[in-house]
């Protein structure tokens, strides 16, 4: 399935700013994958004393956005696995920042977060090649919106992008 099959109906406007970053003639399994060894490759390059920094009061630290990178990596693809086997109960909104509070991230290592990242993402392209392209279509609710687990999938390697972006023009 490619990205240029996705069509607006199937996710809200807000997540089209992550799906955006990913080119038009992506497919979803490839693209996970490529995005985890691109993702995971950037991270290994942040200096040791980057990686407790934040820029300004309040701003999350890169421990803090890699540990949010695998909250969110999991919200996701229990959203999806509920949508592909035809959840219909809508799934409720997170609120990142209580989350990324209570994580106690600091208190991880770098290495850790890094290997918990590639273990939770590779359980997700798991699970997104179980699914078949009907199951992949299938709507759902999800914060309010309609959804589909493959738009999901698109979001999950944009949204960790968006992240690589911040923390490039931020944080190094």
């Amino acid at each position: 399935m490619k990205k240029s099959e996705l069509t607006r109906g199937e996710i809200g406007d807000f997540y089209w700013g992550y799906i955006n970053l990913i080119p038009e003639d992506a497919e979803l399994i490839d693209t996970l994958k490529k995005n985890t060894d691109e993702i995971l490759e950037f991270l290994k390059t942040i200096p040791g004393e980057k990686w407790r920094y934040s820029y300004a009061a309040g701003k999350w630290s890169v421990l803090e956005i890699v540990q949010h990178l695998i909250d969110t990596e999991r919200i996701f693809q229990y959203r999806a696995l509920c949508f592909a086997r035809n959840e219909s109960k809508s799934l409720p909104g997170f609120d990142h920042d209580a989350y990324v509070l209570n994580s106690s991230s600091e208190r991880r290592e770098p290495d850790e977060l890094l290997k918990e990242f590639r273990a939770v993402r590779e359980s997700g392209i798991f699970l997104f090649k179980s699914f078949t392209d009907q199951m992949l279509g299938v709507k759902g609710m999800m914060n309010d919106m309609t959804a589909t687990a493959r738009a999901i999938g698109f979001i999950m390697a944009g949204h960790a992008l968006h992240h690589k972006d911040i923390i490039t023009n931020r944080y190094l």
